[in-house]
């Protein structure tokens, strides 16, 4: 008889290998800011080939390079003598970098006009090029925006005619005083100290400052319960599920444009999760973490102090997506505790997740699993620089042309201040969030794994309110649509104008808002995001009112408010709100 083969035994420095690699790909993250140089190659190597195989495309991208030239010409002409000369090309609304007079005066206006032709042409020439992967469009496209952006005439002193009377206005005091701002931020950043003037902002002070207790604490979460201000409230309360990639206090900023005490003088009894910030300990805690010991560990609290069946859930970004995924998870279970779901800003479908989409393939997430293997998190400077580079003109450059040369500085606001108030993200929940979710879509697909079997959105069937931004670079509000795709539940889509923060924070009296609102009935079919918009019913102000109307409308009749707390079962007042989790660094 012939000897069975045997198995090899594993190589004892096959650890030593994969730490090694893990190490190298980490400091090339770190390098790079979590850019992969492979995927950038990749990207441009894909582009010039295809283009330098398409004589079509390059004779178009040559006549349009003619025709723009010629378009600057006749406006330099027309322009002589006259500043109100129809110009060669507008700036797209968005962008306000040239709207000054100053622009308007020779040589000046011929520097803007041909940069805005080249950022156009250059556009031409990134995209619309056949055979080009979708992926490696989007990257050459944001690299040739980025590279613009970076050397606009806007940013150079011989170049900037607001710069030049600036700095002839002061007598050069301007450049003294942004030098101090740079050297100022400079040892801020480096001391890991917020932005100068958000220490102005305090959680439970200036902002976070809505009244109430913390009424459970776990590993991962408090849960705060804030005080009612109406005599009676509706018996439903709500549980507001907030992104652990930032504060939550967001949805509790200052007085005026609290969410929390725009619930609770509405007659709603209002829950909030706060997360912990995770440290190196943490590291291992995953999704499923995140969903036992947050939304379902708070819904068990909520119904045991409150006596109620039905609860309200709304989820905010991250905390939206993980609330359907518990929300479908429920309903496999048979547990009918939730009355109604609430998403704000929340993809639950991620095949087009916009310019995001950018900083995730297989090699861009080999880099960030790598950073995160070896701290054990991600840390939140670390992904806001990612948040950044989508609005660098604004974000970026026209903040150092501003603060650093003009020596400008505006007065800090809350959400400023809550946006430098950064979190970390655990190594094994954000890997699988970026993997699972972004990158292979398991969620719409049916892959997604909870409790232990797969979770199906289609399970769906308590209504939903979904409210998506107009200029939202986190949550596209056309990928935020998608939900009517995954269920059959009743959907209120809303979408508001602003962004994915500012648009979310938008309370009654916020000059400016509008909506669109339209419901699509359950078992209804679904419309395409253009056929719903064009559909879509438009109101001037807030959308807070409209949301608040829609939870009455499937409340029932309102009563007595609840205690806080409930002592003789396990959840005992802990202290009083914001609690310790939000002041964690």
């Amino acid at each position: 008889m012939a000897a069975l083969p045997t198995q090899a035994s594993p190589d004892p420095l096959e650890a030593t290998y994969e730490v090694l690699d893990k190490a190298a790909f980490a400091a090339i993250g770190q390098a790079t800011g979590g850019f992969s140089p492979a995927t950038a190659v990749q990207a441009m190597m894909d582009w010039g080939l295809h283009l330098a195989l398409s004589p079509g495309k390059q004779i178009q991208l040559l006549a349009k390079a003619a025709r723009k030239s010629m378009r600057l010409a006749d406006y330099a002409v027309r322009s002589l003598g006259d500043t109100e000369a129809k110009p060669a090309i507008e700036p797209l609304p968005q962008d306000r970098r040239f709207t000054d007079p100053a622009w308007k005066q020779r040589p000046f206006d011929l520097l803007a006009q041909g940069f805005l032709l080249q950022q156009q042409w250059w556009h031409a020439a990134t995209t619309g090029i056949t055979g080009v992967t979708r992926h490696h469009e989007i990257m050459m496209e944001f690299a040739a925006r980025q590279s613009l952006d970076m050397l606009a005439p806007t940013n150079f002193l011989i170049s900037n005619p607001v710069l030049q009377a600036r700095i002839a206005e002061t007598g050069g005091r301007c450049l003294v005083d942004g030098f101090k701002f740079w050297i100022e931020d400079a040892l801020r950043l480096a001391r890991g100290e917020p932005a100068a003037g958000c220490e102005a902002f305090r959680p439970g002070k200036e902002v976070a400052a809505a009244k109430g207790k913390v009424v459970f604490r776990n590993r991962l979460i408090e849960l705060i319960q804030y005080e009612p201000t109406t005599e009676a409230v509706r018996p439903e309360p709500v549980l507001i599920v907030p992104a652990w990639i930032m504060k939550y206090y967001i949805l509790d900023l200052s007085p005026h444009n609290s969410l929390v005490e725009w619930l609770t003088s509405q007659g709603f009894t209002v829950f909030m999760i706060s997360w912990h910030n995770p440290d190196e300990s943490d590291r291992d805690l995953d999704m499923e973490a995140y969903r036992e010991l947050g939304p379902l560990a708070a819904l068990d609290a909520i119904v045991t102090i409150t006596g109620a069946h039905n609860v309200h859930a709304a989820g905010y970004c991250l905390g939206g997506t993980l609330l359907a995924i518990a929300a479908a998870a429920m309903v496999r279970e048979g547990d009918d505790r939730l009355a109604s779901v609430t998403l704000f800003a929340a993809q639950t479908e991620f095949s087009e997740p916009g310019e995001l989409g950018l900083f995730i393939d297989e090699a861009q997430l080999n880099l960030l699993d790598s950073i995160m293997w070896t701290q054990g998190y991600l840390d939140g400077r670390q992904m806001g620089g990612a948040f950044q580079l989508l609005r660098s003109n604004d974000l970026i450059w026209s903040r150092l042309l501003t603060e650093y040369l003009m020596g400008e500085r505006g007065p800090p606001s809350d959400l400023m201040a809550w946006n430098a108030d950064a979190t970390r993200m655990p190594y094994a929940m954000h890997s699988e969030y970026l993997h699972k979710l972004f990158l292979n879509n398991d969620l719409a697909e049916g892959r997604y794994v909870a409790g232990g079997r797969p979770v199906s959105l289609s399970a769906l069937t308590a209504p939903m309110f979904v409210v998506g931004t107009e200029q939202d670079h986190v949550a596209p509000w056309r990928s935020v649509h998608k939900i009517h795709w995954l269920t059959d539940a009743e959907v209120s889509f809303l979408l508001t104008s602003g962004g994915h923060n500012a648009g979310i924070v938008s309370e009654p009296g916020h000059p400016g808002r509008s909506y669109h609102i339209e419901c699509r009935p359950q078992d209804e079919p679904a419309l395409s995001p253009d056929e719903w918009l064009e559909r879509a019913e438009v109101r001037q102000g807030s959308w807070w009112p409209a949301w608040t109307d829609w939870l009455a409308s499937h409340s029932s009749d309102p009563t007595s408010p609840p205690p806080c707390g409930a002592p003789d079962r396990n959840y005992p007042v802990l202290g009083d709100a914001p609690g310790l989790y939000v002041l964690e660094r």
